[in-house]
């Protein structure tokens, strides 16, 4: 069963299914919330994911008018699973410590929006912007 923690562990948690797919977001928020290239991604129904400890850590900060968001551990700052719509939760990939073997990144999305210095270098589906439904 995978399973992941935020670096404090203070806040874990379990997925109740398999787990293949990453989805890598390159928008500017992403990189502003992570210091890095983007965000790296699993997402999972709701009825898969489990908090096993520390849910009371998890603390959120929404973009003034905007629909982005981000959790993270009060204790250790460290990025955590959050909303990603009513039906689903998105899980960082770093966070993952168990059972994420078979992770591959299957999508780049706001690629158009992708730091001059990112070079997306994987077989990942590129997206200009976010997956259309």
């Amino acid at each position: 069963m995978p399973s992941g923690a935020c670096n404090c562990r203070g806040v874990t948690y379990e997925v109740a299914t398999k787990i293949t797919d990453v989805y890598v977001c390159h928008c500017s928020i992403c990189r502003k919330a992570t210091g890095s290239n983007g965000i790296a991604v699993v997402v999972v129904t709701n009825d898969q994911f489990k908090w096993t400890n520390g849910e009371d850590l998890v603390a959120e900060w929404r973009k003034p008018n905007h629909d982005w968001q981000i959790w993270f551990c009060r204790r250790c700052g460290s990025p955590v699973p959050g909303e990603n719509d009513s039906n689903t939760m998105f899980i960082p990939a770093g966070t993952f410590e168990s059972g994420y073997e078979e992770l591959e990144v299957k999508h780049h999305i706001w690629a158009d929006s992708k730091a001059c210095w990112d070079v997306i270098g994987d077989s990942g589906e590129v997206h200009p912007e976010s997956i259309q439904s």
